[in-house]
């Protein structure tokens, strides 16, 4: 009888990779069912056509936004399948803020969280001690050469959501309200560019691994950045020169660490796979509690089950990662996932970066931001 073999694609960073790559090691012992694992570049992750990729690959990692767009499609396999139902209200019961159910879309599920991740605070805690707790602390900072931000597209949209969620006033996820509110939308966009006028011009062209790689080089000046996607790996010893803590998001409004965009990746399995039942079991397996708070974060990954968050090794590991960025993580938001947000992301991020490095009127972004939105449901 011949082996299985089952191709996979994630992303190109070792959160990413080094995990899917461990724990298949223990599927292949498991049941003698192989996975061989792809890779393609942060960007390419965020922009590239899942379609494309599910006729390629048994098991694609993906990121919640592309849902509409992917069922529409009919590209992946729903996972809530017949004589599954307890194993699946296990993985639901297990999410992490919004995580789980960000994958679920007009009724079923098409990704299991295996990574979660929101927009919280990263420091180097050899040059700071503590992190920076309020808008304004970041601020002082940043007047010292000490801050980044990742400004390039889709993350300074990613900014917004943040500010706009955490000043009270989440941005719209349907088209029958404006997509930014008017005072709230100015507000935040005056926010960034306040920020984005006192550090690194690089930003603007900056995802969050350079500046995160920037972060750690060994002689770097740059001791925070306030508004970055959490990457476990950084605080690891030994990753980079130095190591890299993360907290919870700095606040802007009277809420607290709430309204941050939503992250993370999930596992989903193609429709067009001939071994379908194959790949479902494994996305079953990788996503559950065992995997997530054992294998998966100790080869480096970041889990997206609670278990794995509240395990105390990994909160050991990782100078209390886990602990430390939760409140955020459960009070994040839930962005856009209809048909057609895709190229809204792209998009708008572009116009945010016109608005925050020109000079012209914020209401002007605003009002544009709200037109790309509106005309992004097809």
């Amino acid at each position: 009888m011949s082996t299985i073999v089952l191709k996979g694609m994630t992303w190109s960073h070792p959160r990413g990779y080094d995990p899917m790559v461990a724990c298949s090691e223990d599927w292949l012992k498991q049941t003698g069912v192989a996975v061989e694992w792809d890779k393609r570049s942060l960007q390419d992750f965020e922009s590239y056509p899942v379609e494309e990729l599910a006729r390629l690959y048994d098991l694609i990692v993906i990121d919640h936004p592309h849902v509409g767009q992917i069922t529409a499609e009919n590209c992946l396999a729903a996972l809530d399948v017949p004589g599954r139902e307890t194993d699946f209200a296990g993985l639901s019961a297990g999410t992490v803020g919004a995580s789980f159910p960000s994958y679920n879309w007009q009724g079923r599920q098409w990704a299991f969280p295996i990574d979660a991740a929101t927009q919280v605070l990263a420091y180097r805690p050899d040059r700071l001690g503590a992190a920076p707790t309020t808008w304004q602390d970041v601020l002082d900072l940043a007047k010292t050469g000490e801050v980044l931000l990742p400004l390039r597209p889709p993350h300074s949209l990613m900014c917004l959501f943040t500010l706009c969620g955490n000043l009270g006033r989440p941005c719209s996820v349907e088209k029958d309200r404006p997509f930014v509110d008017a005072d709230i939308g100015v507000q935040a966009i005056e926010m960034i560019r306040e920020l984005a006028a006192l550090i690194d011009p690089a930003c603007i062209s900056m995802d969050p691994i350079a500046v995160l790689d920037r972060m750690g080089e060994a002689d770097a000046r740059c001791s925070l950045s306030p508004l970055i996607y959490g990457y476990v790996s950084y605080s690891l010893e030994g990753f980079r020169a130095n190591r890299i803590a993360f907290a919870d998001m700095p606040v802007a409004g009277v809420g607290g660490p709430v309204g941050s965009a939503l992250g993370g990746t999930g596992i989903a399995v193609s429709a067009f796979s001939a071994n379908r039942d194959a790949a479902i079991d494994f996305a079953y397996w990788i996503a559950g509690a065992e995997q997530q708070a054992g294998r998966y974060w100790r080869s480096g990954g970041q889990p997206g089950h609670a278990a794995g968050w509240e395990d105390e090794g990994a909160n050991v590991a990782t100078l209390g990662f886990y602990r430390n960025t939760r409140r955020t993580l459960e009070g994040a938001w839930l962005r856009p996932r209809h048909d057609g947000y895709m190229p809204f992301q792209e998009a708008a991020s572009q116009r945010i970066n016109q608005a925050v490095t020109g000079r012209e009127p914020a209401a002007k972004a605003v009002a544009d931001l709200n037109d790309l939105f509106l005309r992004s449901f097809r």
